[in-house]
């Protein structure tokens, strides 16, 4: 496949990087000279400066013999423009743009984005995406990593297994005789540092932190089996009044819920806009890293907080600081991948990297019918692969038990349709399954090939 991407920021990089790796012929765009030369010296990518949205550049691209154009600069209007010039002149036929601004997705400006007008195939809202895994955590707080998978229908679970834990000490096999109706699968844990995949006669030990695939439904009765049965916090503080913060303060509003929201914001005008738009939430002015106005939003009776500014220090240490006056839940919003490592010790409980999640998302649209989403776990010790059975998939058609996975290889869930299919030792996949696997990184190349080539072979 040739592709186009228009913005070499840690995003259009990330996505270049994911795509030349995999052997598809990558072109980026940018009109820093230091960021395409990044490009040129790392990736198996060609670099080229300029604006993406110019006609010029895109014909030295190669867009004539493009089959896709991936727009995601910072500016949401340089992004669009890349995708009309991209159709009205060069006719590649898919584009996708990353789009920030709230105003351009609001439900009834909808057809703005029709080929008519502007041909956007794809709209990638980072804010959204963002916004939207934070409020997962905020609805499943006993978790402490949510990973979701087509429309929802199957989350995965990351959580701790305490003493408490019903399953604890039990193999896995028995778990099905046990609990018959319940549609989970714990596919892999982390023990003593070390992250591994778990089989049929395995079984889950104290201290583990354990990976569960789980059809929607079931997520509370899991989470009761693991003793992490919590309440959604009610009282929660945000630092950072921008789209992310923004976004998910409107959407807890819109729940209903009888909540005590309150925004921090260092920006007089932001914060000033951000009390107009909301309707229940309290918005402060002032810094989320002086004390005085953590106990003006009463952190120490705070059930979360979530540092949501566009800088990661700012985050990492206002959310210490919010763990230190008393808040029971801490996350942190943070782009750098190597600041987590040490942050942990910290106090700080999770972190949300927004660049991991657009590019999955984005990843998703990218690849037809083999691999449709992938999500590093553990700084690549493993990954959860979100994959589309084939005609000529070997997988379809055999009971599970007949396939030889290896043991770093755990299947975790089968979707077919509206149905969710847990994968017994019986189970067979069927074309057009979307199947969830959890493998650890020597294992990924063979989970893919499962699913690509057959088709490619026949």
């Amino acid at each position: 496949m040739r592709v186009i991407i228009s913005g070499a920021g840690q995003v259009g990089y990330g996505i270049a990087e994911r795509l030349s790796a995999e052997g598809n012929e990558v072109t980026v765009i940018d009109h820093n000279p230091e960021l395409v030369q990044r490009v040129r010296d790392t990736l198996d990518a060609r670099g080229i400066h300029g604006h993406g949205s110019h006609p010029d550049v895109l014909a030295q691209a190669g867009a004539r013999e493009a089959d896709m154009l991936i727009a995601v600069t910072q500016v949401d209007e340089v992004n669009m423009t890349a995708c009309q010039v991209a159709h009205s002149i060069f006719d590649i036929p898919t584009r996708i743009a990353r789009i920030r601004a709230q105003s351009y997705l609001q439900s009834e400006f909808s057809n703005l984005f029709a080929r008519d007008h502007l041909p956007i195939d794809v709209i990638i809202s980072p804010e959204v995406e963002v916004g939207d895994l934070i409020l997962h955590r905020i609805a499943h707080p006993g978790a402490s990593e949510i990973v979701t998978f087509e429309d929802d229908r199957v989350m995965v679970l990351a959580i701790d297994v305490a003493e408490e834990c019903a399953v604890v000490d039990t193999p896995l096999i028995q778990l099905t005789e046990l609990f018959p109706n319940l549609n989970s699968t714990v596919m892999g844990v982390r023990r003593e540092g070390k992250l591994m995949a778990l089989h049929s006669r395995d079984q889950m030990l104290v201290g583990d932190l354990a990976y569960v695939a789980v059809a929607r439904d079931q997520v509370a009765r899991v989470m009761s089996l693991f003793g992490r049965e919590e309440e959604p916090p009610s009282r929660i503080v945000i630092s950072g009044a921008g789209n992310v913060g923004r976004y998910v303060a409107r959407s807890l509003e819109a729940t209903g819920r009888k909540l005590a929201i309150r925004l921090i914001e260092h920006n007089r005008d932001r914060a000033q806009s951000a009390a107009e738009e909301l309707q229940s939430s309290i918005v402060v002015y002032g810094d989320a890293l002086a004390e005085d106005i953590m106990r003006e939003v009463d952190i120490a009776d705070a059930h979360m907080f979530l540092g949501l500014t566009n800088d990661d220090e700012t985050n990492i240490l206002a959310a210490v600081m919010a763990s230190e006056l008393g808040c029971r839940t801490t996350i942190a919003l943070v782009n750098e991948p190597q600041y987590p490592r040490f942050a942990k010790r910290l106090g700080v409980d999770a972190f949300i990297n927004p660049r991991t999640v657009t590019v999955s998302r984005i990843l998703r649209h990218v690849r037809r019918g083999r691999i449709r989403g992938v999500y590093t776990l553990s700084n690549g010790e493993a990954e959860l692969l979100e994959a589309e059975a084939l005609e000529t998939s070997p997988l379809v058609g055999r009971p599970l038990r007949e396939f030889e996975f290896g043991p770093g290889v755990r299947v975790g869930a089968i979707i077919r349709g509206e149905e969710v299919v847990m994968p017994s030792g019986d189970a067979k996949v069927e074309a057009g399954d979307f199947v969830i696997v959890f493998a650890m990184a020597d294992s990924v190349r063979q989970v893919e090939q499962m699913f690509r080539v057959s088709i490619d072979f026949f």
